[in-house]
């Protein structure tokens, strides 16, 4: 249940005027669904766009032949592809893998429309945590995560590539 009137300051501080109310969401002008192969293209040419490295095919496709409905793309009947993340599950936690929007696309909802869909998703699996990478050098996504509920860790993780 949601307060009718937004709360006010903390007690002890001064407030900075009338309360506003932040404006309603707007809708996203995208679909959101499950990633089809024919948007493979797209796609690679979507995470090229943001600055990330494509996820290899190869990789791409083990991942979805365990969680198909986890790669979840926003399309624009315009423009195409605007957005993608990439999910999986590995029977005891969610992983978020990789969220791109393109940079024309962003601060107008497609990447919380995405990952909204994609953590019902996880919960469906009977996902009861999501877990997800930042990387350093990107401080604009750290905060977007934050936003979102998601904590930092102080966890050290480490990668080793096998192949």
């Amino acid at each position: 249940m949601q307060p009718s009137e937004p709360a006010g300051p903390p007690r002890g501080t001064a407030s900075a005027g009338p309360r506003r109310t932040a404006p309603a969401p707007q809708p996203i002008a995208a679909v959101v669904r499950t990633f089809r192969w024919s948007d493979h293209p797209a796609t690679v040419g979507l995470w090229e766009r943001t600055g990330r490295d494509a996820v290899p095919e190869r990789e791409l496709r083990a991942a979805l032949e365990h969680g198909p409905e986890l790669m979840v793309v926003a399309d624009r009947a315009d423009t195409g592809l605007v957005g993608a993340v990439l999910g999986t599950f590995d029977g005891r936690r969610g992983w978020i893998q990789r969220l791109a929007v393109l940079p024309e696309h962003r601060r107008g909802g497609v990447a919380s429309a995405l990952v909204g869909e994609l953590e019902q998703r996880l919960a469906a699996r009977g996902a009861p945590r999501v877990n997800l990478l930042v990387l350093p050098d990107n401080p604009e996504g750290l905060r977007f995560w934050q936003r979102r509920g998601y904590l930092p860790c102080p966890d050290v993780l480490c990668t080793k590539p096998l192949t």
